[in-house]
């Protein structure tokens, strides 16, 4: 721990802009402790007290990093931006500042639409944008996305939330996969997060990630206190301080309730707790209450994790980190393209839902997948077709494929070339608006187009819990015109429900019954159960013994037959992806065309275990 006598001194520290495409990030180079906080969060009476411990430890503004989102749930939005340009530190942007800077509808936390989160953030989101003057708005715009820490010979990517998102929620039961490859797309040796506002400590084969947390909202643990760290550079390495930061809280919420905002963000001041958890894992959720105690880590090559209390830290820390090996330094198994099947293509991951399970977090504002063009299709079916054997199958998924405003285009195309098709869609408004189109394909290209419809549960209450309110309804319309117009039509269930397979499929049987639906539910092709998976289950990896163990051919794993094409933000062109899963993953990225991605795929991702090998799962309608 830090003592409270000990002050530090040297010189100024070396800093320069450095540009990335259209962005800018800075570098700064330091000899001496670091300190750096997350989420002031408008709280005005925290930033002070803050303020006033880096100058009793002595620590200057040149060596103080803000990870972002100034403002955001307190009261005080104009005089906190006042406060910290005042001070003079290092800040990155953050999503609010993103939002705020350029004026945007929302803040852009990340929220799903409709949750608690969503509807409570409105509400501060009008009351700082009312706040802040033109030339703090200008100040927001001109910060940088990363600031790149050189300290004690190794390099630290400074970011919001992520490498690749402003908004992305990592906590510290993220997988250590998905953290390692936001390390090795930052090209540094660790990175410092912030946005969920729960501080961590990871430290596992040499890398680093590390969330200082927030000084203006506690850290769901029950206390008032926000938290900052300190990284002190050592002989060989690094230690980080995460230290804890008392401040005036009930007075910081007598102003949140004094401005009209949500009581909630009051109360969690003066509890400690937060007034919605909407967007925590399982891991964090269970932890909900229970006090944080300051600690530290010393980085210097072996593992380190802080707090302890984070479940299954060591395991989450070293399971798929290793392309080539488990974490028992076993083979890992990979799978080889047998054949092509099937080519899918996500036509962009906006979706007119915000469903809590999706596979690949598809939401309203989620932009990541950029909405594929005609064009851009064509050239892959040109391809597709000109191999031997050709696929059998073309699949477009999303998001929303029906949201896509060349989506019949595509589907005409594919058709056209003679390929079967199969669309995944929810059956709402977004393919309702193309009835009469999709009927006219349906009868020209008879017995080749099939759509499968996303109905989470045999009954309203189950669906609505996944997908929201007044979705099932919509829902069994479009799925009821489908069936009428002599439609290929299957269904996509979930299996979440914790109910064995038999009673799942006798709830559907009754549920088509009812309906009038000519669907077989025990066709696990025409009704298919999707396995459920979470961030934080504790998931097996493959080796290569173990097909033989499990009694499992890799030929039977989706990408031994199939590829997924997709189109990134901010990328000139699409590319190849090994499934349907990882989209997002720019290790399973394999190739600018089908030809490039015929090479194998190392099951290095969780995905892989719970979905195709362990939940023998498949997205295409073939076998």
């Amino acid at each position: 721990m830090i003592m409270h006598g000990d002050v530090w001194h040297e010189g100024k520290p070396r800093t320069a802009t450095m540009g990335i495409g259209d962005e800018s990030f800075s570098m700064l180079a330091a000899a001496s402790p670091v300190l750096v906080f997350g989420g002031a969060y408008s709280n005005l009476e925290a930033t002070h007290a803050l303020r006033a411990e880096a100058a009793r430890l002595g620590i200057r503004p040149e060596h103080t990093i803000c990870t972002g989102d100034v403002v955001a749930y307190c009261a005080d939005a104009r005089e906190t931006v006042a406060l910290i340009r005042d001070w003079g530190i290092h800040v990155v942007m953050g999503n609010c500042e993103e939002s705020l800077g350029w004026n945007k509808d929302d803040c852009g936390c990340g929220f799903a639409d409709g949750t608690a989160c969503d509807q409570l953030s409105a509400a501060w989101y009008a009351h700082a944008n009312t706040a802040i003057t033109e030339g703090q708005r200008e100040w927001m715009r001109s910060l940088p996305r990363r600031i790149d820490l050189l300290l004690s010979g190794r390099r630290l990517a400074v970011v919001h939330a992520s490498v690749d998102s402003i908004n992305r929620f990592i906590f510290g039961s993220t997988p250590w996969s998905d953290k390692n490859r936001q390390i090795a797309l930052a090209g540094c040796d660790g990175v410092i997060g912030g946005h969920s506002g729960i501080p961590f400590t990871q430290a596992v084969a040499g890398k680093l990630w590390h969330n200082a947390g927030a000084i203006g909202m506690p850290a769901n643990d029950g206390t008032r206190r926000g938290w900052y760290s300190l990284l002190i550079p050592t002989d060989n390495g690094i230690e980080i301080h995460a230290e804890a930061l008392d401040y005036d809280a009930a007075s910081a919420a007598k102003k949140v309730r004094a401005r009209g905002l949500p009581e909630g963000y009051a109360v969690a001041l003066e509890t400690g707790l937060w007034p919605s958890c909407d967007v925590l894992p399982a891991a964090e959720l269970r932890l909900r209450g229970r006090a944080i105690s300051a600690g530290a880590v010393r980085w210097d090559g072996a593992s380190g994790y802080w707090p302890a209390m984070v479940p299954d830290a060591h395991r989450a820390g070293i399971k798929f980190s290793d392309p080539e090996v488990t974490a028992s330094r076993e083979k890992r198994a990979s799978v080889q393209l047998k054949r092509l099947d099937a080519v899918w293509f996500n036509t962009g991951t906006l979706c007119n839902l915000a469903c809590e399970n999706c596979y690949i977090e598809s939401t309203p504002k989620n932009d990541r997948l950029v909405y594929l063009t005609r064009s851009e299709v064509r050239r892959f079916l040109a391809e597709a077709a000109g191999r031997d054997p050709r696929p059998v199958e073309i699949g477009f998924t999303g998001g929303e494929p029906f949201m896509n405003p060349d989506i019949l285009g595509m589907i005409e195309d594919s058709l056209v070339a003679s390929f079967r098709v199969l669309v995944l869609t929810n059956a709402m408004r977004p393919m309702q608006r193309h009835m009469e189109p999709l009927r006219d394909l349906n009868r020209r290209f008879p017995g080749q187009l099939s759509l499968r419809v996303s109905l989470d549960h045999y009954d309203q209450e189950g669906h609505e819990k996944l997908r929201g309110p007044r979705t099932w309804t919509r829902t069994i319309d479009g799925l009821l015109w489908l069936a009428r117009n002599g439609f290929d039509v299957s269904i996509a269930g979930r299996t979440v429900w914790q109910e064995d397979e038999a009673t799942t499929r006798a709830g559907y049987r009754a549920l088509f019954a009812e309906l009038g639906l000519a669907i077989d539910a025990e066709d696990p092709v025409r009704l298919v159960l999707f396995p459920e998976m979470t961030a934080n289950d504790d998931v097996p990896e493959i080796t290569e013994q173990c097909w033989g163990i499990l009694g499992k051919s890799p030929d039977a794993v989706m990408c031994a037959n199939s590829r997924m094409v997709v189109k990134r933000k901010g990328a000139d062109q699409p590319c190849v992806v090994s499934c349907t899963l990882l989209p997002y993953d720019s290790a399973f990225e394999l190739g600018a065309t089908l030809a490039e991605a015929a090479r194998p795929v190392r099951l290095n991702h969780r995905y892989c275990a719970q979905f195709c090998v362990l939940g023998g799962a498949s997205c295409s309608a073939h076998r």
